[in-house]
């Protein structure tokens, strides 16, 4: 449920926790991954007074993970064995980075892991007028034929119920910028759990970190519903992702693939482009183009 170092908050079925260290032979593994992370299933022997011994871990089933600092080759694990994640970006204050929210969902596509748009903040939304819709559809409409999102204000209790069907009975990872109210968020899901609440920095615009860790809690009721708070995250790499198979991790390019004259288009400058007629077409949204041809290229901001 949490790591602190070299210990681990370890929920047994019962619902105690122990406070655990892993075995030594365990140890001794060498491995290019976190031997243990938060969200593992694991065997745990209770050592009493609250304390218990990690004996193995269970086969992840994925991970939501990133590069560790320093390395191009080991990975450090955000949360094992998710169901699905929450990209929860805000409206404005600050205001929202999507070619980041882009590395995200290519990212868990990458995984295979189900990915869900949170829009928090809506409460500070401009309001169009004539008709016109406001900034956050404008901003998001983009994504809402390809991946649920849902508009959320954790100040007003906008879109909460709904968000609430979508964790039922699952492990979500919540994962985005610094503060775009992931803490506040949880807060209103999980009151006994509370967490420190950031501040926007007003020199950069961008959150302050508060939360340091990620930590797995479970969300009141029933069924049995996981969410991971996780560390304000301002960058993602994209490790092990080939730009030869980017073009398959943008959901809306699938149904043109394979239908482009040459066989290794890279969908940027050739002729007879199935992905560029489709563009063209309006198949595709032109900013989720741009974020895909800024990948490919390796010129996506950071």
């Amino acid at each position: 449920m949490r790591a602190y170092g070299k210990f681990f908050d370890v929920q047994v079925a019962d619902g105690r926790v122990l406070r655990s260290t892993v075995r030594g032979s365990l140890r001794r593994r060498r491995l290019r991954t976190d031997l243990v992370a938060v969200g593992d299933r694991v065997f745990v022997t209770d050592v009493g007074e609250g304390e218990g011994q990690i004996e193995a871990v269970a086969p992840r089933t994925r991970v939501l993970a990133r590069l560790a600092r320093l390395t191009d080759d080991v990975e450090q694990v955000i949360l094992a064995n998710p169901d699905q994640a929450l990209f929860l970006f805000s409206v404005r204050d600050p205001e929202p980075h999507l070619r980041m929210l882009d590395r995200f969902l290519v990212l868990a596509e990458s995984r295979s892991l189900p990915a869900l748009i949170g829009v928090n903040k809506v409460d500070l939304d401009e309001v169009g007028t004539g008709g016109e819709p406001s900034l956050a559809h404008r901003l998001f409409a983009p994504y809402e034929g390809i991946y649920p999102v849902l508009y959320l204000s954790a100040s007003d209790g906008i879109g909460l119920e709904k968000l609430r069907e979508r964790l039922a009975g699952r492990i979500t990872a919540v994962a985005g910028p610094s503060g775009v109210g992931k803490s506040s968020l949880l807060n209103v899901l999980d009151p006994e759990g509370r967490r420190e609440v950031g501040v926007i920095s007003d020199a950069t615009g961008k959150g302050r970190h508060t939360t340091t860790a990620t930590v797995l809690r479970r969300l009141p009721g029933e069924p049995p519903t996981y969410v991971a708070d996780t560390p304000g995250i301002r960058a993602l790499s994209l490790q092990g992702i080939e730009p030869e198979s980017l073009d398959e991790l943008f959901p809306e390019f699938r149904p043109f693939l394979g239908r482009c004259f040459y066989p290794d288009c890279t969908h940027l400058h050739e002729p007879g482009c199935a992905v560029q007629e489709a563009l063209a077409a309006g198949h595709i949204p032109v900013s989720r183009f741009e974020s895909y041809a800024a990948l490919r290229t390796g010129s996506s901001d950071r």
